[in-house]
């Protein structure tokens, strides 16, 4: 099921100049944050505009495990099967990023770069059960059973992503919430202005395209390497 690499190209060729925009509008487009006294606050908060679009595109290409488990198990099709692979793969390393990035921004936030609080333990467990989905493909050899077992695992290790999305809705979180109402005992969210707006409205396009680009590629490597054992096997 290789994608063609024409687009694939024409894809890559998109993405890096959105990319350089989204950074420079960061650090260069959105006005200095200023306290009540009109003081210059400390700009740690840009992280925010690599962590919320890492955060959602890594809740998309979870979303697309979910998807491609379910059409593996209806089908039984085994394209099914490598999207969803790479798509955890892909996942998982955005994942990772958005404990980093939180991690940053908890330190200039609240003075720790850890704290159990629902948003930051959630997407911890969200992290653990793809890797877990990751080691589990693994560790099973046989083609079959193997995307049998970890096309269940993708549907049911799924609910992680919702309880990640609204555990600061769901439990008094320190968390800002970022996306209308307001949070059970947490701060307020939203963003104010026309600047930082469009900027994290690129940055969202910008990370969307970078996810889409890293899924194909890892898309058309693992069915270039599927092609390359069926011929080894056909010429054994």
């Amino acid at each position: 099921m290789l994608i063609d690499r024409k687009k694939e190209r024409i894809l890559a060729i998109i993405t890096a100049p959105v990319m350089l925009i989204a950074i420079w509008m960061i650090f260069f487009y959105v006005p200095q944050m200023k306290g009540n006294a009109g003081e210059i606050l400390d700009s740690s908060f840009k992280i925010f505009y690599f962590h919320l679009p890492i955060a959602m595109v890594s809740y998309l290409a979870f979303t697309v495990v979910f998807i491609a488990s379910i059409m593996q198990l209806r089908g039984n099709n085994r394209k099914w099967d490598i999207v969803a692979q790479s798509a955890a793969e892909v996942g998982v390393v955005f994942a990772f990023l958005v404990l980093v990035t939180g991690s940053i921004w908890a330190k200039a936030t609240w003075g720790w770069y850890w704290i159990w609080e629902p948003r930051l333990t959630t997407s911890l467990a969200l992290f653990l059960v793809y890797l877990a989905y990751l080691m589990l493909r693994q560790a099973l050899e046989e083609p079959e059973k193997r995307a049998r077992l970890a096309a269940v695992f993708g549907i049911v290790g799924f609910m992680s992503v919702p309880l990640s999305f609204f555990s600061i809705r769901l439990w008094r979180s320190a968390h800002p919430l970022m996306f209308g109402g307001s949070s059970y005992g947490g701060s307020g969210g939203g963003l104010e202005g026309t600047s930082l707006q469009l900027t994290l409205m690129v940055n969202m396009l910008a990370f969307a395209l970078l996810f889409v680009s890293m899924l194909i590629y890892r898309v058309n490597n693992e069915a270039l390497k599927e092609e390359i054992d069926e011929a080894k096997y056909k010429s054994a």
